[in-house]
């Protein structure tokens, strides 16, 4: 008895080590494939991505961290030089509330005696503004549901880089390995279809859609449907953004997420915002919230023509997270945000 005892505990610690073994090789072969296929396909990692993020926004080309920059170069920080810095936070979208948290941490810290230090300004700024855009924040952008596939709802006023983003989306998910469907649920714009679906084409995955003016949330819940049946991993739903003062897109908004949902529950609500717009984000952002619960923020137009701020007082207003930063017009334009990250390229770091 006790040696069949010793036998079944030594077969089942075996078939324990093959059984993880298995699952280790299986999962590197994973990653290499979908290195390989990201690579194959000429798809940008996400760290060089974060790399050029910092280049766009270092004080060369971004009004707000050179302001920042030319205010902590100085020799001493006297009153004038603060009263500078807040009219420059203040023009950055930072908002009145933020922008006097800042100023009134660096007085704390620093004072405004001779005997300040420009340096320790500096450092005292970088804490500050990391605090501000709330690190602590989940930022995984959830795109796999359990049993079915992952919904990702994306809404935003148009203009905003929304369909593009889609697109950019899609493609960073067949990188990773992942089988996608686009519905193309913005049937108002003529051309949102068209470019989604060329989107589609470019990396390989089937897009939903419908005639021109046919009901949004019909041709979400059929995009659902495909995906279901493929047995897809995500299906990503382009919405409608007309103007978002018009209460009647917030009502259509709302028929298509619960329509989604008899589905499939939608695992993701990305509003994408133009970083150019400033404090009109803001506006764009507290209306779709209300809508369709944004889940996470996708900012278009990082580049040395935004201002930056609203970076934080978007975050600030909703809690909800920046997850995506978009940096340009090319196709792989588009990396996850990292508040040190963004910090350290403002504070050119």
């Amino acid at each position: 008895m006790p040696d069949l005892l010793f036998w079944i505990i030594a077969g089942g610690i075996a078939l324990a080590l093959i059984v993880g073994a298995v699952i280790v090789i299986a999962s590197n072969r994973k990653a290499k494939a979908v290195s390989e296929g990201a690579a194959a396909a000429g798809i940008e990692p996400p760290a060089s991505r974060l790399t050029r993020l910092r280049e766009r926004l270092g004080a060369a080309e971004n009004p707000f961290a050179r302001g920042l920059l030319a205010l902590l170069s100085a020799d001493r920080l006297s009153e004038s030089v603060y009263e500078e810095l807040e009219s420059t936070l203040l023009a950055a979208d930072l908002g009145v509330e933020p922008t006097a948290e800042l100023i009134a941490a660096l007085r704390r810290h620093i004072g405004i005696s001779g005997a300040n230090d420009p340096q320790a300004a500096r450092a005292v700024l970088r804490a500050e503004l990391t605090d501000l855009g709330q690190p602590e924040l989940p930022r995984k952008l959830h795109v796999l549901g359990d049993g079915k596939p992952g919904v990702v709802l994306v809404v935003g006023v148009n203009g905003t880089g929304k369909t593009t983003t889609v697109g950019k989306i899609a493609r960073l998910l067949v990188a990773e390995g992942n089988q996608v469907v686009l519905g193309a649920a913005d049937t108002f714009r003529a051309a949102a279809a068209d470019q989604l679906q060329t989107w589609g084409e470019r990396v390989g995955v089937p897009t939903v859609r419908g005639q021109e003016g046919a009901d949004p949330a019909s041709v979400a819940f059929a995009a659902v449907e495909r995906g279901i049946a493929d047995h897809a991993d995500t299906v990503l739903v382009d919405t409608a953004g007309r103007l978002h003062t018009k209460t009647g897109l917030m009502d259509e908004l709302g028929k298509v997420k619960r329509v989604i949902e008899k589905q499939a529950p939608i695992t993701e609500v990305l509003l994408v915002l133009d970083a150019t717009t400033g404090q009109n984000g803001l506006a764009q952002a507290r209306v779709f919230a209300q809508a369709v619960a944004v889940t996470g923020i996708a900012l278009t137009k990082l580049d040395g023509s935004a201002k930056g701020g609203i970076v934080f007082s978007v975050q600030r207003e909703l809690g909800v997270p920046v997850k995506l930063i978009g940096l340009g017009e090319g196709p792989d334009d588009l990396a996850p945000f990292v508040v040190e990250d963004f910090v350290d390229a403002l504070l050119g770091d």
